[in-house]
């Protein structure tokens, strides 16, 4: 069984700030903690990480992360490439105070999730898209990662079939779960074998939603119209997490 927790900042008043809900076993005993999400293009330091508290090493044996830009360890880099429009992600001066080149994290280092990686003594979470040196079935066996830098909550054909344009990426929340269940079978024989993968894993639900807000607020639709979105992301993601 597992809980959401939604984390803000309340030492950054002047932020807007983005709600992030994480998938955390409650037999973990996990204690609340706070640090800020800003839903930005530009490189950013995460280092209020330190006020998440973990698991202790050794309680999982792999992470399954779905979410957005805040979680992406390369998905839409790989993606980007593919179809032959780079994202500023794949270029400096992202990655430069850690990995010391670019990786596709829109971070100048390591995110939240590399963090829970390392309390938890496990590699960094591979992209389900590949990363620069490309990935197989065998590399998700320690963690997968679905989270793509702009994906909404909702799909993108809800935000069609109101008027809002087709410019959303296809990498919803929905298609990133969908996503996860097609490689499920690779990752584990039989019904008991998931079921005691899945008891293993930590899964981190999130960050997501905030581009929901985001790609409407940007393209000129009035308040009340986004605020009509809220109760609709939020039902998304618990039903995400219900699943």
């Amino acid at each position: 069984m597992a809980m959401a927790v939604p984390f803000t900042n309340p030492t950054a008043p002047s932020a807007r700030l983005i709600p992030s809900l994480f998938s955390l076993p409650l037999s973990s005993g996990v204690v609340h903690g706070v640090f800020p999400l800003p839903e930005t293009t530009a490189p950013r330091r995460l280092a209020s990480a330190r006020h998440l508290v973990l698991p202790a090493p050794g309680c999982h044996d792999s992470i399954v992360s779905f979410g957005d830009s805040l979680a992406d360890t390369g998905n839409l880099l790989h993606l980007s490439r593919s179809d032959g429009h780079p994202t500023e992600a794949g270029f400096p001066p992202y990655g430069e105070t850690y990995f010391r080149r670019p990786t596709g994290r829109f971070s100048d280092g390591r995110l939240v999730i590399d963090f829970v990686a390392e309390r938890l003594g496990l590699p960094y979470v591979a992209p389900f898209y590949g990363d620069d040196g490309g990935r197989s079935v065998a590399d998700f066996g320690k963690g997968v990662n679905f989270a793509v830098a702009g994906a909404t909550a909702l799909d993108a054909g809800f935000f069609e079939g109101r008027g809002m344009g087709n410019s959303f990426p296809n990498e919803s929340l929905g298609v990133q779960l969908g996503l996860f269940k097609g490689l499920l079978p690779s990752l584990c024989n039989t019904s008991s074998d998931c079921n005691e993968f899945l008891g293993k894993s930590l899964v981190l639900m999130g960050e997501i939603g905030g581009n929901d807000y985001n790609y409407p607020f940007f393209m000129g639709s009035d308040l009340e119209e986004i605020q009509e979105l809220v109760p609709l992301v939020l039902e998304e993601i618990v039903l995400a997490i219900n699943v």
